[in-house]
Order: C-alpha cells, then sequence, then structure tokens
C-alpha cells in the first residue's frame, strides 16, 4: 500500500497598485493581507500603513488592488528601476539589488547568544504545521530575542520574510533593531528587504550569499549563518 503522498499548495496571487499590475506571487495561500503590504513596504511603495490609503481583495480571484498615496509611487518610478530574476525564489523583482544604491547606516543591534539562538530557532521549528505535514516549505519570524512577535510559512522564503513584515505593520509595531528568523540561506533579495525593513540582524541555519554579505555590511545588518550549531558564523557590518 503507498503511503499517502504530501504537498505544499501552491497558487498564484496578483496585486494591482494604483491601477497598474505590480507583481504576481507564487505563494501559499494564506495571510495574503500580510504578503501584500509587507512586499509594498519592502519595494518602497509605503513606509508605514499610512501610506496604504486603501488594500482591497477582489471577490472573484486571488489578488488585490492596493491604493498608496501618490507622491509614494511617484517616488518609485523615480527610481528607474531595473528588473532583476532573483535567485530565492525564481520570481522577477522590481528592485535592482545594487550595494552601490544602499547607503551606509551603522549598525542597528546585536544577536543574542548561540544558546539563545538556538531557542528562538527550537520555537521558530516547533510552530511549522505545513513543515510538520510536507517538510516543504520555508519560514519566517520577527523576535525581539525573547520571544517570536510574528511567524509565516510559506513556499518561497520571501514570501514568508514579506508576510512577517507586512503584520508588524498592519499591527503597527515596530520592526526596527528586531531580529529576523530565517529557514533558508540569506539571498541578496532577503538582504535587501531585511537591511529596509530596518532588522538588526537576520539568522539561519544556511549562510548567507556573497551580494547579501555586502548589502549586509553596506546597511548596517547583521547576519548570522549556521544559528543553531554550536558555533554560528557571524558577519558584522564593520567586519
Amino acid at each position: 500500500m503507498l503511503a499517502e503522498s504530501a504537498a505544499v499548495e501552491e497558487v498564484p496571487v496578483w496585486l494591482e497598485v494604483n491601477g497598474e499590475p505590480a507583481v504576481t506571487w507564487m505563494c501559499t495561500p494564506d495571510l495574503l493581507e500580510e504578503l501584500a503590504t509587507g512586499w509594498l513596504h519592502g519595494e518602497g511603495y509605503i513606509e508605514s500603513l499610512n501610506d496604504l490609503v486603501k488594500l482591497r481583495p477582489c471577490a472573484t480571484d486571488l489578488g488585490f488592488w492596493a491604493d498608496i498615496r501618490p507622491e509614494r509611487l511617484a517616488a518609485v518610478k523615480a527610481e528607474n528601476r531595473k528588473r532583476v530574476l532573483a535567485s530565492g525564489c525564481g520570481a522577477v523583482s522590481t528592485f535592482l539589488a545594487d550595494p552601490h544604491v544602499i547607503a551606509r547606516a551603522p549598525s542597528r543591534g546585536e544577536p543574542p547568544a548561540a544558546d539563545r539562538l538556538r531557542v528562538l530557532f527550537k520555537e521558530l521549528f516547533g510552530r511549522g504545521e505545513r513543515y510538520n505535514e510536507t517538510g516543504g516549505i520555508h519560514a519566517a519570524a520577527l523576535t525581539d530575542n525573547e520571544r517570536l512577535l510574528f511567524h509565516a510559512e510559506d513556499i518561497g522564503r520571501h514570501n514568508a520574510v514579506d508576510k512577517v513584515i507586512g503584520a508588524a505593520v498592519i499591527a503597527r509595531t515596530p520592526i526596527v533593531g528586531r531580529g529576523l528568523l530565517v529557514t533558508g540561506r540569506i539571498s541578496a533579495e532577503l538582504a535587501y528587504k531585511a537591511a529596509r525593513a530596518g532588522v538588526a540582524y537576520v539568522a539561519t541555519p544556511s549562510v548567507p550569499s556573497t551580494l547579501a554579505l555586502t548589502i549586509g555590511r553596506r546597511s548596517g545588518l547583521v547576519l548570522v549563518g549556521r544559528a543553531v550549531s554550536g558555533t554560528p558564523h557571524i558577519h558584522r557590518p564593520d567586519a
């Protein structure tokens, strides 16, 4: 008798910004309002919930119409961003992950000690309902180093990050100086999103990419690889 086959749900979800198509995610279909809000924040369309005039879900399809302040849309368009194929999710990103466009900033804080990081990741993995069911999903969480503040799972790790950032934006909870835990490697796109959100560090059981390290050094972001090992690899901005 064959064992029951496990699969991770994956669906397309679209977003229009001020009447113009912006992005379609291939994602896990939950926390979609958080996903849209976090993506808008990561791409610079909004700085806070005050910039998001309205976010309306489509009644017949998986999609959203976002209305943002015109000055925010104008600022994004004025950047004349190139389109790049992100390494993480295989999705086209609307920003150019170029370290030279990132303003230098001081470090915003340190990660906790190695034993504390392991405790936080144990809680992260413990919350992973879909991971425990299928093993084929990523997770992310914002933390104040004492507890997980927001947690999300998604087939794409950058989607999971957008979901937790979006949840914090919607809740009007401070993000700057927090920690971000992720289950996959820290790519350039993920480092860029984290730097823009103002988190102090990103930690992963995996490793960062070389471009992520460059972004971290310029933006003041600490990157922690091998975070559940006895000797995490800590990459500081001044290293």
